[in-house]
């Protein structure tokens, strides 16, 4: 695999900009007692001091599920170990799509900041998700996304 990143703007045929020039892909790390691992997103990212999923562009031959757990990793010290992949939603634009892998955690695990992305890192009940500033495109599927957390 290359190593080539899609740290790159795309943009839309209506202006609107993209992060990823290969789209992009966040996880959704679910822990039943413990609910869902947001990030806090650095002020000067876009969307910034909004929470959302850790998560990024993807590289340029990487399927979704191991760039969010990938991007999860640089992020929020994430190890796929910790993790089972339940399913995958995925917004296609036709020109970019974001991915969102849903995975359930397997052992339990305290998220570290390890770039400077995030402003914080905490796990948040899934009844107090809607309740947090959160960014534009995760407030958009969070309805959707938290239908897909059973178990």
């Amino acid at each position: 695999m290359t190593t080539a990143t899609g740290d790159a703007w795309v943009e839309g045929p209506d202006g609107s900009r993209f992060w990823g020039r290969f789209g992009a892909a966040g996880l959704l790390a679910w822990d039943p007692a413990r609910g869902v691992l947001m990030q806090h997103r650095a002020s000067w990212s876009h969307f910034g001091d909004t929470w959302g999923l850790p998560g990024g562009a993807r590289h340029v031959d990487e399927d979704a599920v191991t760039g969010a757990i990938r991007e999860a990793g640089e992020e929020a010290g994430v190890s796929g170990d910790d993790l089972e992949v339940v399913t995958t939603s995925v917004l296609d634009l036709g020109f970019w799509s974001y991915t969102t892998v849903v995975a359930r955690v397997l052992h339990p695990f305290e998220p570290v900041i390890s770039d400077p992305e995030s402003i914080a890192l905490a796990w948040v009940p899934v009844d107090e998700v809607s309740e947090l500033p959160l960014h534009p495109g995760f407030a958009a599927s969070w309805p959707g996304l938290r239908g897909l957390l059973v178990g």
